[in-house]
This record gives C-alpha cells, structure tokens and sequence, in this order.
C-alpha cells in the first residue's frame, strides 16, 4: 500500500474517527480530465534546486528542495495529458499593481515585492501553445478568473490539480472544484508547501473530504486506463 504524507501524524484514533463516519471514499476519474498546474514559477520553486534557508534568499515565497521534487512528478503528468490532447490549464500569479494589495498584502507583503523573474515559469513545466493560462489574484484557482467556463467549454469531468502551496492556492482550488461537482484527484507528491506538517495535514483533509489523493505512479495508471 503506498505511504501517505499523513501517516504518523494523524493519529489512529482520528483516522478510526473519519473511517467510521464515512468519510474518505474516492470518487474515481472521469472521462475527460484536465490537468490544472498551480503556480508553478521561479517566486515558488526558486532557478535551482536548493535547501529552503538558501532558497529564500532568491525568493523569500520560495519553497525550495520540495519544489523540485514535485515538478519531477508534474512534468510527468503534463507529458501524458499533451500526449492524449488533454487540457492543461496554468493558473498563475501575475506581478501585483499598487490597487491588488488588499488583505493579501497585509498577510503576507512578501507576495508583493518579488523580482519579475520570479513569475517566469522553470522550462520543464512551462505552458506551450494551446495550453489555456488564468492569472489569479486569489488563492483559488476559480475565484475571479475563467477556470469554470473553461472546463466546461473543454467538456471536462475530471481535475488533476498539482502546484503550490498544498495548503493555500492547491487546496483552496481542490475545494471550489469540488463545490462545481468536478471530480478532484490530487498527486500527493506532485504538489508541496514549505511546511510538511501543513502539506500532510492538508493531503489528509483532502483525501477525506473534497478529492481523491494518489501517489503520481496511482494517478497515471489511472489516467492510462480511461479510453481515448
């Protein structure tokens, strides 16, 4: 059985506590998915693979090793989706002007002084023509941008959501796509966070509550079992 982020740190007892309600049943994949890449630029996984306390020196939203690790996982995933014809959707985030500050701002200023390489996506993930971009201003990908309108002119039933941060923008995506009645799967090890107590417990929530979550190798098989 593959090991989950969660495992050791949400107790047996917890686990009993959701087992016996109900909770954590997957929903399966669909017939058309998407796959909806989070995020994913320099400002989050830094220009080079390196120890978080060295990445933040580059970008202090950086998330550093962790980054790297999962975008191995992602551009696994973007090749088989490119290679069916699937979407592939780029939620990002956009140089912030003076009047977007708000409430993100006070938060968390760190959002908005990055240096314009940062939104600058690595090579190995980047968007290629055909690919369907969303600059966001909001940790969900849907809030205030097409997202919705686009799955469903695409016919899809299905969203693969990977990225960054498990806990913000990935979760609060998986959430409002869920609320929409998409079918949710979530790569537990194609999305990061700079904390890993907050990814697991995330992954966990997710799991139970709003999606699907499987190991890259899961989620691949299942994507190759869906008829062309």
């Amino acid at each position: 059985m593959t090991a989950r982020p969660w495992d050791g740190i949400i107790s047996e007892e917890d686990l009993r506590a959701y087992d016996a309600a109900g909770f954590g049943r997957r929903t399966g994949l669909g017939k058309r998915p998407a796959l909806v890449v989070i995020d994913v630029q320099y400002r989050t996984t830094g220009t080079r693979p390196m120890p978080y306390w060295e990445a933040i020196d580059e970008f202090k939203t950086s998330c550093g090793q962790v980054a790297w690790d999962a975008m191995a996982q992602i551009e696994r995933l973007i090749a088989l989706f490119r290679a069916k014809g699937w979407p592939v959707m780029y939620p990002y985030v956009a140089p912030k002007e003076a009047f977007d500050t708000g409430r993100l701002g006070d938060k968390v200023p760190a959002l908005l002084g990055i240096a314009a390489k940062g939104y600058e996506f690595p090579p190995q993930v980047a968007p290629q023509p055909g690919d369907i971009m969303l600059p966001k201003k909001h940790p969900s990908a849907f809030f205030g941008t097409p997202l919705a309108s686009y799955l469903i002119d695409q016919g899809c039933d299905t969203m693969v959501v990977v990225g960054c941060s498990t806990s913000g923008c990935v979760r609060g995506s998986v959430v409002d796509g869920f609320a929409y009645n998409f079918r949710v799967t979530v790569p537990q090890d194609a999305c990061y966070d700079r904390s890993f107590t907050s990814h697991a417990v995330n992954l966990f929530d997710m799991a139970y509550k709003y999606a699907d979550v499987l190991s890259t190798d899961e989620t691949l098989a299942a994507l190759e079992a869906i008829a062309d």
